[in-house]
């Protein structure tokens, strides 16, 4: 199948100065004052959007089909790829594993199969794939333990706690020293160059305010709950080790991603949030969402949130080996302007929807498989919103090696069927790689969120 992007790249200072003009007064989400250090910020993030955007995207979603295929190869599963992996792999034999090692995903077979993980934390680093393939987190510092579960002082955070280590000027790779319930008083502020390492440890974020990152770069969040998050109502916040700020309202978010890039979300659990699971909205790019486990929740996950930020055209993402769950409604995702590869995730409930979107998206569903619901009305795992047919006809939306069951279909549209010529590839179309199918994505996605890890033992 081809596949036709859309390729910004040659107006890329015309475009910065653009978003700078045009945005930069519309962007103070939650900041009651926008002060000096956060206009810096702002003004580093959109240019790190730029940087980080790919104009070869084809080239990231069959970067991961390859490695996908690749895990797969052990299993002595026929994907149809087989014959292809020589003509672009490195020439390395592939070290075949038994047990539950063998049928794990591209991404958990990369470290999950070493007994001593504990001991190498930050190899997590090297493993993710897709648009935020190139997060590092907190892998070039300490590794930083959390102790205690209190969140009473958010001017100046106790050391031992999630706030404090999180709002550190310096990378940390952030673990827990015990299981613990962390119900946050206001929503959690991330700094660059952070990770947060659930493993080894039951981890909840509950109760309380969920998890910001605005205008950062280089974060990974692994392994822990996300639960029953609801707003804060906003007050004197330390937002880095040297800067704190009058927040207002935070929306209730699970994970809000605000100007920021080089962000992997991997192995998390969330149930139960006011607003969005996860929101990626206002330029954020380079982003990677797998392995997790959603459940219980109306609208998933937005990406983009309003007509007016053009800057989202540079919003890259992938979602991958997700398992969408238990009374989902709709939104997994949805998507304003940029472009979303779906792939081999495993979409088990909705009840209006699946995936969806305004603004010209593109958006590229790969193996993934939809059971849709009882209900005949809501059997189509797509739809466009706010555009009629006219429009929306040659918004470029594929699916390819999707498995439908119950009634499920996907309505495609754009340069990949007759509306419009066909797209040349950015790169020469035999080297290609197809995705894994979705009739496999119930083994791809077995083990979607948290993980019970435990020292001495392989995850």
């Amino acid at each position: 199948m081809a596949v036709a992007y859309l390729n910004f790249g040659s107006h890329v200072f015309a475009f910065l100065s653009l978003c700078l003009a045009v945005v930069a007064p519309s962007v103070q989400a939650h900041v009651a004052v926008f002060d000096e250090y956060w206009t810096q910020r702002q003004s580093d993030a959109l240019r790190q959007t730029i940087e980080s955007y790919d104009p070869n995207p084809f080239n990231v979603t069959d970067h991961l089909n390859y490695h996908a295929a690749l895990a797969m190869e052990t299993t002595g599963a026929d994907n149809g790829t087989r014959r292809k992996l020589g003509q672009v792999g490195d020439g390395r034999k592939t070290k075949r594993r038994g047990g539950r090692y063998h049928s794990l995903n591209a991404i958990d077979k990369c470290w999950r199969g070493h007994r001593n993980w504990h001991k190498n934390r930050k190899k997590l680093a090297d493993c993710v794939l897709g648009f935020g393939r190139k997060t590092t987190g907190g892998k070039k510092g300490p590794i930083y333990v959390v102790t205690d579960a209190a969140d009473d002082d958010l001017m100046n955070p106790k050391p031992g706690t999630l706030r404090y280590a999180v709002t550190r000027d310096r990378p940390l790779w952030i673990i827990f020293g015990r299981s613990m319930i962390i119900k946050l008083q206001q929503e959690l502020i991330i700094n660059s160059d952070k990770t947060i390492d659930g493993r080894g440890a039951n981890v909840h974020i509950t109760g309380g305010a969920g998890l910001t990152l605005q205008f950062v770069k280089n974060v990974i969040i692994h392994n822990i709950h996300i639960k029953t998050i609801i707003p804060g109502n906003g007050g004197m916040i330390r937002d880095s080790e040297h800067h704190f700020g009058h927040r207002t309202t935070s929306d209730g978010d699970g994970i809000n991603i605000f100007g920021s890039t080089n962000v992997w979300i991997d192995h998390v659990s969330m149930t139960n949030c006011t607003d969005g699971m996860i929101d990626v909205i206002m330029g954020s790019t380079a982003i990677t969402i797998s392995n997790c486990h959603l459940t219980d929740h109306n609208e998933v996950m937005l990406f983009g949130a309003r007509e007016e930020d053009v800057i989202d055209k540079k919003m890259q993402i992938t979602v991958a080996f997700n398992h969408f769950g238990k009374r989902l409604v709709q939104r997994m995702p949805r998507a304003r302007f940029g472009l979303v590869h779906v792939v081999n995730n495993d979409y088990t409930h909705w009840e209006m929807y699946a995936i969806g979107g305004n603004m010209n998206p593109t958006i590229i569903s790969q193996g993934n498989r939809f059971i849709a619901p009882p209900k005949e009305n809501c059997k189509q795992v797509t739809k466009r919103e706010y555009a009629k047919y006219s429009e929306w006809k040659s918004w470029n939306w594929q699916s390819e090696r999707d498995y439908f069951l119950n009634g499920a279909y996907f309505v495609k549209s754009g340069r990949a069927n007759a509306w419009s010529p066909a797209p040349e590839n950015p790169i020469p179309r035999h080297f290609a790689i197809q995705p894994q199918p979705g009739t496999g994505v119930r083994r791809l996605t077995k083990d979607a969120g948290t993980l019970g890890c435990r020292p001495g033992k392989s995850c």
